[in-house]
């Protein structure tokens, strides 16, 4: 399928369907001799998988992870790495009686009319259970990352308005929203289950923050750093917006409010900026600075409220769905956030890499 592949020089191809027998992923650009552990990916995937907690869907996946290709001994072989999580937990049998019916919120309307065809049961590709592959691949990227120094942290910062006040990156995953404020999280919490019990879901924000980022990565016009962690998150099924930096707010702000001053650090002799409204990209280009992103995440579409809709023969429907969904996303979408971020900077890591290399004669 088009769209499937991301990455240029770090590629990455995804592949399987919600209730398909498996997903994976195949990742190309991968240097040989490097020690990598199936270990380090599944802590990763354990990170995203369903099951966690009362405020996360029920189905109970293990998503055991598989390397079929690529790794020798624990060392990359520098040929294509294919990995594979089976589908354990499926309930295709809970989308029967949706089979005729587009369930709003979801693609399949719109997946029918593009492709023809489409696949009901869970959302076939266009489900957030594709996510696990990006999940996978982005524990290969941030941990090239982190021999580089380089740290990518997540964590739900809003949940149904409910906003974290203070930052203690040690919490975040000692409580199931993933949120870095104790107090906001346990606000939180009771929101989503008091959502989940009217049948409905809550949406939220998730930032990201990039530690130790080299000064120099992206370019100034169409390969711009910001551009391409833009694309790369808004790929995430249920992320609906992107800001870096101050984002929106910058629409309320003057120049002399907006601009970070510049000055020389007397530790490092860098420079840098006494502000970082920019988020850590200037021009496209990274300025040294911490990265900040913040994701506007949607509520999940799979409620069990009644809601009306049309069958595939346009007939008027009201529809109540069954089956184990989040009650709010946020949490999970914490690792798939880190690792298609993760994705991004190695990309352009390589990228600046080979920029720098002398020309042959």
């Amino acid at each position: 399928m088009p769209g499937s592949t991301f990455g240029k020089h770090f590629r990455i191809t995804t592949f399987g369907e919600s209730h398909g027998p498996a997903v994976g992923v195949v990742i190309d650009g991968v240097r040989p001799g490097l020690r990598i552990s199936t270990r380090m990916i599944q802590r990763e995937l354990d990170r995203r998988k369903p099951g966690q907690s009362r405020v996360t869907s029920a189905r109970k996946e293990q998503d055991r992870v598989q390397i079929l290709s690529g790794v020798f001994e624990g060392r990359t072989l520098g040929s294509p790495i294919c990995m594979i999580v089976w589908n354990t937990d499926q309930r295709s049998g809970d989308y029967k009686r949706v089979k005729d019916v587009f369930r709003p919120g979801h693609a399949g309307y719109a997946y029918l009319a593009k492709y023809g065809i489409d696949d009901h049961r869970g959302g076939g590709r266009s489900s957030g259970r594709e996510t696990v592959a990006r999940v996978a691949a982005g524990a290969f990227a941030k941990y090239l990352l982190h021999r580089k120094g380089i740290y990518i942290i997540g964590h739900t910062v809003e949940v149904g308005g409910i906003r974290a006040s203070t930052f203690d990156e040690s919490l975040i995953e000692d409580n199931p929203v993933r949120c870095a404020d104790a107090k906001a999280a346990r606000r939180m919490e009771r929101l989503i289950l008091a959502a989940q019990r009217e049948g409905d879901s809550v949406g939220g924000v998730v930032e990201v923050i990039i530690r130790n980022v080299p000064v120099g990565l992206g370019d100034p016009v169409f390969n711009k750093l910001d551009a391409n962690l833009a694309k790369a998150l808004m790929s995430v099924g249920t992320v609906k917006g992107v800001e870096i930096g101050a984002g929106f707010a910058v629409a309320r702000m003057r120049g002399s409010e907006n601009n970070d001053p510049l000055y020389i650090d007397k530790r490092t002799q860098r420079i840098r900026t006494r502000t970082n409204n920019a988020g850590g990209i200037v021009g496209g280009i990274s300025n040294g600075e911490d990265i900040v992103i913040r994701l506007a995440i949607k509520p999940p579409s799979s409620i069990t409220k009644e809601q009306a809709t049309v069958s595939r023969k346009g007939r008027k429907v009201m529809l109540k769905m069954g089956g184990r969904h989040d009650p709010c996303i946020c949490p999970r979408v914490v690792p798939v956030a880190e690792a298609m971020t993760a994705l991004v900077l190695i990309d352009h890591i390589e990228e600046q890499a080979r920029l720098r290399r002398p020309a042959r004669k």
